[in-house]
Formats: structure tokens, C-alpha cells, sequence
């Protein structure tokens, strides 16, 4: 009883101390604070210094990933905790970022807006479909080939198909991290023979189909102008000691393009399909995996497979059914709510064209009319700071350069069965610096257009992808 009474003596108190402590000290530290502190709910807010939100120079590892089985760590591929950091003066600026994730956006509404998949003459490897990679944000490092050789691959649940350079490299290999893959230096690399029934199944996959010297070749482009093309072969695929498949269909790259500053082998496809890693690993796995993103750039998260023991405090939504047929794995959006409060949205506004979650996009796209009641809510909690010209697709920006700390209200995603994504307050504001943080949320162009939930608002939630009971779940604090 003793320690109830403390507990609810300290939440009545404690907001009351907050607000004389930091309006005490907010003139001699630069803190700005909203006119309305005194009547906010600091149990639906965040307050933040701003450095906090910007980005760090050392790698902060997580121990996480190495107490979980059959896990791979993820590391930001712009971060300083992938090898390649080094090579940061050629990364791209923040409007390129953007840019990009526009790009694939743009391509998954191409690519779900299509009725039918078409055929094309195999002299035009590669095809010009499939959705773009875009910024290829995070990366795993699996191995491949006898003995294991490591190499660093955008993981991608919006793809279908993984992919990596190789040797010799007969046309054109970008540059990467890693020595090239060498398909002559291992024990247990074969091609596919065009006969073979797999190679079939290319074309109905949406990639391109062909033949040289009687082995099987792939095709694939992307919205983005990356693209891969190859011959279609069986290695043996590393994951740990204990998750090893020794015929895994990938292709191996002979002609490869990707963007500026990926320097990265290549992708493993985590999205619906035959080729997909997901697929091919259904017999161990079941097609269960979990990924949790970690809060910046310079921390790492894990992608984890197979359902051994699922996060405490996780909660399921149910996968629509619409987008069965398709790579991606759908999401039912019913709300969104700013500082605990939900806004004014019509149910009909996310039904009209649905939603995805997807790894490789960064900004959540919401229809118009969802975007619009978001974008005006925010901005009355935010009147106390001046506002900052837009960036890129982001167009609610305010400067913080007056500002050592700042407040700023919960935004929560609002799933099927109740289930509320708090989004971690990294994922609220997308910072270009300490003159230019946006809400970090964007709208699409039409409201036919699907909505997409971006990986910068999954930040520190363990996602869970449970594609045969057909549902999705998030687990706060996953990353920890």
C-alpha cells in the first residue's frame, strides 16, 4: 500500500517539478518550450535535447543480437558502425536521402497499381520493373560459398530475390567492401541449367528470363535505375553455425548497378515469393522472422528468424488479404494519435487504398487527407518555435538552433485489434541539423496511393512477420 501511494504521490508531482526546473533554467541554457507546457500532458510528450537527434561518430553495439538465435546484426549503412563508414564524404546529402525514398515509393505505387505482370524478349535483360531500392538503409552480413565468405547485403521485405556480385564480374561490378565473390573458388557453387524448372519461374516472378551456353540467367531492375543481371545458381547461404543452407537459389551478379555510396555486394530479398529467403527457408523457419531498427545511425539492431520465443508485450494486427499476391506484407491502419489524443481522420481515408510495412522505405507515406489533419495538429503543439524552410518531400520543419532542449507531443500508428505503435521519438522529427528538424512524415500524391509505414518510424520496435498465421506484431523496446 506504502509503495502505491508513493507511486502515485511522484506521477502527480513529478510533472509539476519538471515544469519549474526547466522554466527555471530555461533562459540561462537556451531551452523553448510550447506557451501551453503548463497544461500538457508530460506522460504524451517528449522532451528532448537536441543532440539527442543527431547523429554520433562511434558505434554503439548492441549486445542483443548475440543472445538471440539464428541472428544477423543490422548496421545502418551510412553509420559508423559499418566498415565502409570511411568512405562517408560520398554518401548522400539529405535531399539525395530523400529523393531516393521518393523514388521507391513512386515505384511501389507503379508496381501495385499494375494489373498484370508483362512479358518481354529475353534479348533485353535486365527488365525496367520492379519496385526501387531507394536508400537500402540497413544491412546484415551473411556468408556465401565453400569455405564461408562474408558479404554485407541490403536486407529488403519489400524485395523478393537475393543477389550478390561476383566474379568475373564479365560486365560491370560497383565497388564494395568485401572481395567480389568468387563462384570458382568455391566447393559448393553450381549453376541452373535453362531446362531446369526453376528457371521457369523467373518470369513469373517479374524479373527477366534468358539463356547463355545453356545456363539460366536473371534480370532484375529497379525504379531507382539499380539493377542486377546474372546467372541463376545454387550455393551454400551461412546465416550462423547452426542455420545453414547448402541449395539456396540467389543470383550471381555479372552486370550490377547500384547508387551512389553503396558500396555493399548486394540483397537478400525478405519479401512474399518463391525466391525469396523467406520462402526458401519456410521448412526451418516457417516464414517467422523479426527485425528491430535501431534508434540512430550509430547503433545497431538485429534481424532475427524462426519463432522460438516471441518479445514480451507483443501485440499481433492482422495482415489484410489484399496484398497476398504481391511482395509486400499489408498493414490495416485505423488511426493516428498526437499527444495521446486521436485526430479526426475518416476511417474510409486509410481503406481506400490500404497500407504496407516496408523495410526499404524511410518516410511514412499517409494519404492526403490523413497527412493534412497530422501535419495541422503537430503544428499547434510547435508554435513555439519558428519554422524552417522545407526539405525535400518533408514540408513541416521548424528550427531548433535557439533550443538546447526541446518538446515535442507522442505521435501513435493505430492498428487493426487495437494494436498502438508509439513511435520512438526518433522517428518524430527527421533531423538535417540543428537549424532544420521536419516532422518525419510525408504525403502521397493521390488517395488511391498506398500508405506505407517507413522505417524510420519502426525505430526500436521489434516487428515480427508471421506470414502463415498472416499477421504482424510490434514489440516496444526491442533493440535493448
Amino acid at each position: 500500500m506504502a509503495t502505491s501511494i508513493f507511486s502515485n504521490l511522484f506521477s502527480f508531482l513529478l510533472p509539476a517539478f519538471l515544469i519549474c526546473f526547466l522554466l527555471l533554467h530555461s533562459s540561462n541554457n537556451s531551452y523553448a518550450f510550447p506557451s501551453t507546457l503548463g497544461t500538457m500532458d508530460f506522460k504524451r510528450s517528449h522532451i528532448l535535447h537536441i543532440s539527442s537527434l543527431l547523429p554520433l561518430i562511434v558505434c554503439n553495439s548492441s549486445t542483443k543480437v548475440k543472445s538471440k538465435r539464428s541472428s544477423l546484426e543490422v548496421v545502418h549503412k551510412h553509420g559508423p558502425c559499418f566498415q565502409s563508414n570511411q568512405d562517408r564524404a560520398n554518401a548522400p546529402s539529405h535531399a539525395e536521402i530523400l529523393s531516393e525514398d521518393q523514388s521507391r515509393v513512386d515505384s511501389i505505387h507503379s508496381r501495385l497499381s499494375m494489373n498484370s505482370i508483362e512479358e518481354t524478349d529475353a534479348v533485353t535483360l535486365p527488365t525496367k520493373r520492379g519496385i526501387s531500392v531507394g536508400t537500402g538503409n540497413y544491412l546484415v552480413t551473411v556468408s556465401f560459398g565453400t569455405p564461408p565468405k562474408k558479404y554485407a547485403l541490403i536486407f529488403d521485405t519489400g524485395s523478393h530475390f537475393t543477389w550478390t556480385q561476383c566474379e568475373p564480374c564479365a560486365v560491370f561490378c560497383h565497388r564494395q567492401v568485401e572481395p567480389i565473390f568468387n563462384p570458382s573458388k568455391s566447393k559448393s557453387y553450381a549453376n541452373i541449367s535453362c531446362r531446369a524448372r526453376t528457371c521457369n519461374q523467373i518470369s513469373a516472378e517479374g524479373m527477366q528470363q534468358g539463356c547463355a551456353s545453356s545456363t539460366c540467367l536473371y534480370g532484375i531492375s529497379y525504379g531507382d535505375s539499380s539493377s542486377s543481371l546474372g546467372f541463376l545458381a545454387k550455393e551454400k547461404l551461412t546465416i550462423s553455425r547452426s542455420d545453414v543452407f547448402p541449395s539456396y537459389l540467389f543470383g550471381c551478379g555479372q552486370d550490377n548497378k547500384f547508387l551512389r555510396g553503396n558500396r555493399v555486394a548486394g540483397l537478400i530479398g525478405l519479401g512474399r515469393g518463391n525466391f525469396s529467403f523467406v520462402s526458401q527457408t519456410a521448412n526451418k523457419y516457417n516464414k517467422f522472422f523479426s527485425h528491430c531498427l535501431p534508434s540512430d545511425d550509430s547503433s545497431t539492431g538485429y534481424l532475427s528468424f524462426g519463432s522460438t520465443k516471441l518479445p514480451k508485450g507483443i501485440k499481433f494486427t492482422p495482415m489484410p488479404k489484399s496484398f497476398k499476391g504481391t511482395p509486400f506484407y499489408g498493414l490495416d491502419i485505423i488511426g493516428i494519435n498526437v499527444g495521446g489524443h486521436r485526430i479526426p481522420i475518416k476511417r474510409s481515408v486509410f481503406k481506400t487504398a490500404g497500407a504496407i510495412i516496408d523495410s526499404g522505405t524511410v518516410i511514412t507515406r499517409l494519404p492526403p487527407a490523413a497527412y493534412a489533419q497530422l501535419k495541422s495538429t503537430f503544428q499547434k503543439y510547435m508554435t513555439n518555435y519558428t519554422k524552417a524552410p522545407p526539405v525535400s518531400i518533408l514540408d513541416t520543419c521548424y528550427d531548433f538552433s535557439r533550443s538546447d532542449v526541446i518538446v515535442i507531443p507522442t505521435v501513435d500508428m493505430v492498428f487493426n485489434g487495437g494494436v498502438k505503435v508509439d513511435v520512438d521519438f526518433t522517428g518524430i522529427l527527421y533531423m538535417r541539423n540543428e537549424s532544420q528538424g521536419c516532422l518525419a512524415f510525408a504525403k502521397n500524391e493521390n488517395a488511391d496511393d498506398v500508405a506505407i509505414f517507413g522505417n524510420f518510424q519502426q525505430k526500436t520496435y521489434e516487428v515480427v512477420y508471421d506470414d502463415v498465421k498472416g499477421r504482424v506484431g510490434f514489440a516496444a523496446g526491442g533493440c535493448r
